[in-house]
């Protein structure tokens, strides 16, 4: 099976149905194939695509990324989804780097790519979604109207499929290729485990360009014959709300600042008994035990589950179980068809309980850094992904990260892992966020220190949080400093960029 036969069997399965919806936009799923096909046909006749083309999309969320991701892969390409957030030198490195033959984009970016065309490289055309403009195609221009039939399908699961770039939180972005095979495992593992059917309508409100969203939000309810509601911002919140109640939703997929906000939020009882709402998920960065344990008693019969992922295994790796039991803290157990154990530094298994570094193996696992075989070969040994996170897996089988490889902090040959502090001081009532890094240190080697973020009006001194940790957390792995700051460096999925604190 392939992504183009995912679309193609939902097509002749749920036909008529709509499965896309967002503002200006509704999509049956006859519809948006027949636009795909439509698409397909004209990067392939009238701008010569051919099979293993790279084609980027940079696009924030709307209808057309999910139109033009399909149109490429049905012609045979590969697409590289681009990171609507990163810098005009970002992007050149990425579409030099991967070699791209077509970018996809809107007139929202023509600064961007008016930057980009000028040092074409290897790229051919650049497509625009909206409007005519000098210099570049139109969309409508390139499509060949009245084609409804789908192409011959010659591709093969394991072609490469997507080349999704790391987002360079240690350094330069690698390009990770997830092959048909690869995606079309996770999806299944995951709807087997969310028990996804065609009577699900999925928020999608995070950026497209993400695996998390690609997989989560997009691949699954196409798979499964469920609806995508669209949302294209988080702010202001009352839209969002309106969206979830009046499109009747009945899975929510965030990160945990959109469940910080919804545990704070004040609903009329009227409100919350005809939300649909079946579950919540959680991934991309950890979730605070406090917001897990508010949600829970302010949505009782609402589960919010927290998963796991990793680009690199397409994305999804482990859940907490929609039914049985669920821990805080955990990030679950393991798909269907995913092994996952915690190695030592000689690689061999750890006993429960014991940290060391989680390691996964799988169909979900992907092919490789591209044109990066030695990064490649580091990462996967032996077919087990070496994820650089450090975990424990206890007596249940249920997992539990610790931090980061790359992070850990040594302080007289004594390990300290950040993810410890800070969930220590994340429950501090006056602390809103939290990071904690190592710091060079002449006598102990490295020293953790801890960047706050406090809630508005609230005002603390050092020595107030160095005092709360010392009967929570052992003399060694207290922090020797504190920094405060007014916010901290994150990706566009929430995760705190650390090696720019400093």
């Amino acid at each position: 099976m392939n992504l183009v036969h995912l679309l193609e069997e939902s097509a002749k399965k749920f036909s008529r149905r709509n499965c896309l919806i967002s503002p200006g936009a509704v999509y049956s799923f006859y519809s948006l194939n027949r636009k795909v096909n439509q698409l397909s046909c004209g990067l392939k006749e009238k701008l010569g695509l051919k099979k293993g083309d790279k084609v980027a999309i940079l696009l924030n969320n709307c209808p057309e990324f999910i139109i033009a991701l399909f149109a490429c892969l049905k012609a045979g390409a590969v697409c590289v989804p681009l990171n609507v957030f990163l810098t005009l030198n970002e992007l050149k490195y990425i579409l030099k780097d991967s070699g791209v033959k077509l970018l996809i984009s809107s007139s929202e970016f023509s600064q961007i790519l008016r930057g980009i065309i000028s040092e074409r490289q290897g790229l051919e055309n650049i497509i625009l979604t909206d409007k005519k403009v000098e210099k570049f195609l139109y969309l409508p221009e390139v499509i060949v109207k009245g084609r409804v039939k789908n192409l011959p399908n010659e591709i093969n699961p394991q072609d490469l499929a997507l080349l999704i770039y790391t987002s360079g939180t240690t350094g330069v972005p690698k390009g990770v290729m997830l092959s048909h095979s690869n995606l079309y495992s996770n999806i299944t593992s995951s709807v087997c485990a969310l028990e996804i059917t065609s009577r699900d309508r999925i928020l999608l409100i995070l950026p497209m360009f993400h695996s998390f969203t690609l997989t989560v939000c997009i691949l699954i309810p196409l798979y499964a014959g469920a609806r995508i509601i669209i949302v294209k911002s988080l702010r202001p919140f009352q839209k969002v709300l309106r969206s979830i109640l009046f499109n009747r939703i009945t899975i929510i997929v965030g990160i945990p600042q959109l469940f910080d906000i919804l545990k704070d939020l004040t609903l009329p009882p009227v409100l919350q008994m005809i939300l649909r709402i079946r579950v919540c998920i959680s991934g991309a960065a950890a979730l605070s035990i406090e917001t897990l344990e508010v949600f829970k008693e302010k949505f009782k019969r609402i589960p919010l589950l927290e998963g796991y992922g990793l680009t690199e295994a397409s994305p999804v790796v482990s859940i907490n179980p929609l039914q049985g039991i669920r821990k805080g803290g955990s990030i679950g157990l393991p798909l269907p068809g995913i092994k996952v154990k915690v190695v030592r530094e000689d690689e061999s298994e750890a006993p429960c309980g014991e940290i060391g570094e989680l390691i996964v193996k799988g169909p979900n696992v992907m092919l490789g850094y591209f044109n990066q075989p030695e990064e490649s070969k580091k990462t996967i040994r032996g077919g087990w992904l070496f994820t650089g996170d450090m975990a424990r897996i206890d007596t249940d089988g249920y997992i539990y990260i610790v931090g980061r490889k790359k992070e850990m902090i040594i302080s007289h040959g004594m390990n300290i892992y950040p993810l410890e502090i800070e969930n220590v001081l994340k429950a501090h009532p006056k602390i809103k966020e939290v990071a904690v890094v190592g710091k060079k240190d002449r006598s102990k080697g490295e020293i953790p220190v801890a960047f706050i973020v406090l809630h508005q009006d609230y005002q603390a001194s050092e020595s107030d949080f160095i005092d709360y940790c010392k009967d929570k957390l052992a003399n060694y792995k207290i922090p020797r400093l504190i920094e405060f700051r007014e916010d901290l460096p994150k990706t566009p999925t929430g995760k705190v960029l650390k090696r720019k604190l400093s």
